[in-house]
């Protein structure tokens, strides 16, 4: 109805110096009529006729204008820009229009091209980089272990970090990209989960930090390589702001918990923390933040079509419930 009721207003708008011309004749009409002796029969005929000719022609155009009026809307809700979708134009100022419409499509391709490009040649050059920065990497940590002593323990620490922040970098460009790598197929929870917990055992050991972790026997429907890096950034992100006691990892129902007991978040700040390069007040105390890592991880299980939700309060610690869809396969659980 609303369509309908704009389509009436944009018809009146477009042809309204017409019926001013109409309106204008009708009233010479009148004029006319009011000085000449003429039968009554003979003008109300006339005017009669003109009125039914007059609202038969208008009411074809109007429905003409209005069946356009919903293809162009119906072309607009399918298509994001597409000119050859458009009707053929009718007169001169649509073919004007149309053409404007071309060269505008035209240089839009042309720039989304180079921008794809653009991002491509950067995605690359970027995963070039962090393979070759892995060979100093691996070979510092191989004369690291060489020395046993408590410079290199520390040494090794922040060359992991290093990795990290790589790590990051990379994923971070490839998240953006339409080509991103998902291999979805059923895993077992706990094996991925490990797997992180094994990647952060030395951040445990050096600021001894608990781990309460409690094997899971649940199969979901996942990518193994981005979920575990999401989660490996909510465990990076917990063990930055936990300075004593301990992380636990466990199961409620459907849902994965991992909670800390760090110096937890702000009431202001938690509406904001998934947000991209928000730092809140913990961030701003810690000049190092980034207020990437939470961000990448939302992003990350949204794609996946995982449900994450925070929790926190100041000087307690704070629970990032990570929500799954259950998978039960017979099959693959005796496989697994």
């Amino acid at each position: 109805m609303d369509h309908f009721k704009t389509a009436i207003w944009q018809y009146w708008s477009s042809n309204k110096i017409l019926w001013i011309g109409q309106a204008i004749s009708i009233c010479i009409f009148a004029v006319i009529i009011s000085l000449y002796d003429i039968p009554a029969d003979a003008w109300q005929y006339a005017a009669l006729l003109i009125f039914v000719t007059s609202m038969a022609l208008s009411t074809y155009d109007f429905l003409r204008f209005y069946r356009k009026h919903q293809k162009l809307i119906e072309t607009s809700r399918q298509i994001l820009f597409k000119p050859n979708a458009l009707e053929e134009p009718k007169n001169g100022i649509e073919k004007d229009y149309m053409r404007i419409i071309r060269i505008q499509a035209d240089e839009i391709q042309r720039i989304v091209t180079e921008s794809d490009l653009s991002r491509t040649d950067m995605l690359d050059y970027y995963s070039m980089w962090v393979h070759q920065i892995k060979t100093p990497i691996s070979a510092m940590h191989l004369m690291l272990q060489t020395n046993k002593t408590s410079e290199s323990i520390a040494l090794r620490l922040e060359l992991f970090k290093i990795e990290q922040y790589v790590e990051m970098a990379l994923n971070y460009l490839r998240l953006g990209s339409d080509s991103t790598d998902f291999v979805i197929k059923p895993y077992k929870l706990s094996d991925i989960i490990k797997g992180a917990i094994k990647k952060y055992k030395g951040i445990f050991i050096e600021k001894n930090i608990a781990l309460k972790f409690e094997e899971m026997d649940y199969v979901i429907i996942t990518d193994e390589k981005w979920l575990a890096f999401a989660i490996e950034q909510i465990l990076s992100n917990a063990l930055k702001y936990t300075t004593s006691g301990s992380i636990s990892i466990h199961m409620e129902g459907d849902t994965l918990v991992i909670e800390d007991t760090g110096c937890g978040i702000i009431k202001e700040d938690l509406p904001r923390v998934f947000e991209k390069g928000f730092t809140g007040y913990n961030g701003r105390m810690d000049k190092k933040s980034t207020g990437i890592g939470l961000y990448l991880s939302k992003r990350i299980l949204n794609k996946l079509s995982h449900d994450i939700a925070i929790a926190s309060e100041p000087g307690v610690g704070t629970v990032l419930r990570i929500r799954f869809e259950p998978y039960k396969d017979v099959r693959l659980d005796r496989e697994m």
